[in-house]
């Protein structure tokens, strides 16, 4: 059997992957796919292992202006996520590198390397103006292969060196690594921390997320850090209709007692490849249910599988939208969740010196 960017056996290469297949990227000239050679002979398929390759990035911090977005930049210092979360919303991204949004964005990753010293650059930039920098918004900053490479640290060091306000999203348990610098920007009002939580069923968790921490792991992840003083969000994202969304006061409340002080949610997003990979998914884990899922989806969407418009794409609209956001609100108002996070401070900005540099004169 010949090993293309088709469908894998989940048994042997796509071992404790979400993803069973690997469609080529919707840039490529060429699909390929895998063809039985015609020997007939039984071969075991060896385990799709983690590839990480080095990037030097000439810069780090980008720029949106989406009005769905609560910040104006971010930096991300890794590309694909070894989480493997099937419904992740960042897997198209991977196609702009030549790679698939299936089984390649979970083991073919990317390291920026020198992330930290390029943001050090960038913030010492005559023309920078200061405002909060959000990393995890697109892949996680904490997914496992941060314990080798530790870019994530190295940022927080240099931001900390600023005096700079940042705000984390992650699954991960290797942010309580970095409990020691988050509290010291935390008792100065520079950082905040959302935790994503999408169910409190192990099973369910591990199957939709396969290398992401249990449940319970980061409910304690939100104990740990509310205990050293880290504010921190209680992210329920995504929800998903007929799967997860009977668990979300559930949810909420775990979260609350974990000590969460805020909370927010995102409904299922299906952009390009990963509505595909997602329904492969439901086909194989919850063939019961994929009818069911998908036509909620959809209901929410005007009839397609997503809707990217702004305003729209992170909660839907219609009936059973509105009756979830309903619900969110009410709970997260019984639980004392409603209330935003507070503002960072931007005023304690600085920019340090280096060796070598003139003194100024007082």
């Amino acid at each position: 059997m010949t090993t293309g960017s088709s469908r894998f056996d989940p048994k042997h290469r796509a071992k404790g992957r979400a993803a069973a297949s690997n469609v080529t990227g919707r840039f490529e000239r060429f699909q390929h796919v895998a063809e039985d050679d015609g020997w007939d002979l039984a071969e075991e398929m060896p385990v799709l292992r983690t590839h990480v390759s080095i990037e030097d990035p000439r810069r780090v911090i980008t720029y949106n202006r989406s009005p769905d977005l609560p910040f104006d930049r971010s930096v991300n210092p890794y590309r694909g996520c070894e989480h493997g979360c099937i419904y992740c919303f960042a897997r198209p991204s991977h196609a702009y590198l030549g790679m698939s949004p299936g089984l390649d964005f979970e083991t073919r990753l990317v390291a920026k390397k020198d992330a930290a010293q390029r943001l050090d650059a960038e913030l010492r930039a005559r023309g920078y103006r200061v405002a909060p920098i959000a990393f995890g918004t697109n892949t996680d900053p904490y997914q496992p292969i941060e314990k080798n490479h530790g870019i994530m640290r190295d940022c927080l060091i240099v931001l900390k060196r600023f005096r700079h306000p940042v705000a984390i999203v992650t699954k991960g348990t290797l942010i309580e690594r970095d409990i020691d610098i988050l509290a010291e920007l935390a008792a100065d009002g520079l950082v905040r921390v959302g935790i994503s939580v999408t169910t409190l069923d192990t099973r369910l968790s591990r199957l939709m997320e396969p290398r992401v921490p249990a449940p319970a792991r980061r409910l304690k992840v939100i104990e740990r850090l509310s205990r050293a003083g880290v504010p921190v969000r209680l992210m329920v994202s995504p929800v998903v209709p007929a799967l997860t969304d009977p668990e979300l006061e559930a949810i909420l409340s775990a979260g609350r007692s974990a000590g969460a002080t805020s909370a927010s949610w995102i409904m299922l997003r299906l952009p390009r490849e990963v509505s595909p990979l997602w329904q492969d998914w439901l086909a194989e884990h919850y063939p019961d249910r994929a009818d069911r899922i998908m036509a909620r989806v959809r209901e929410m969407h005007g009839g397609a599988d997503y809707d990217a418009r702004w305003g729209h794409r992170m909660r839907g609209e219609g009936a059973y939208a509105e009756m979830v956001a309903q619900r969110f609100k009410l709970a997260s108002r019984r639980l004392g969740l409603h209330h935003k996070q507070p503002e960072l401070r931007c005023d304690l900005f600085r920019v340090p010196a280096r060796a070598g540099d003139q003194l100024t004169l007082l």
